[in-house]
């Protein structure tokens, strides 16, 4: 695959020579269309919640329709949650940010890195034995995190003696 302009290639962008950022593609797709529409269904329903409520003769208030429309944009945001996820590649180490919460590791601290059959997103196995989700690499995003994971292993492979 050769690179568009720009330096991308499948996504994956490169800013200078030594640095790669990788970020998933699937998945901010569906976010960025998911969390508008659930704002406006939100505030659809605060609009039309209207009148009284049950045999007690509650009503709804406009501050019962604002909440909703507050309810829709939390919700929003929690689905734009899953758009952080990226992966910054550098001759010195790795940079992770998942969804909550964050890594920047030494090369020096990675032993293995892998992307199992089945396993929704790449992994780095650290020296202590620990195993560092990299949610960047997603298994829905096919060849894009194929060739990411050969960014990252080639950036991995370049780095160890």
């Amino acid at each position: 695959m050769s690179p568009a302009p720009g330096g991308t290639i499948a996504g994956v962008v490169s800013a200078g020579v030594d640095i790669v950022t990788i970020r998933p593609v699937k998945i901010r797709r569906v976010c960025w269309i998911l969390a508008p529409v659930v704002v406006v269904f939100f505030v659809i329903i605060g609009v039309l919640l209207s009148g009284t409520v049950g045999q007690q003769g509650g009503v709804f208030q406009a501050s019962d329709q604002v909440a909703m429309g507050v309810m829709g944009l939390l919700a929003a945001g929690g689905i734009l949650l899953f758009t952080r996820p990226k992966v910054v590649l550098s001759p010195e180490g790795i940079a992770i940010r998942n969804v909550i919460g964050g890594y920047n590791l030494p090369w020096s601290v990675v032993s293995d890195v892998k992307f199992g059959k089945g396993s929704p997103w790449a992994t780095l196995e650290l020296a202590d034995g620990d195993i560092v989700a990299m949610m960047a690499i997603q298994a829905t995003d096919k060849e894009h995190a194929v060739e990411a994971i050969r960014t990252v292993r080639a950036h991995f492979t370049a780095a160890t003696p």
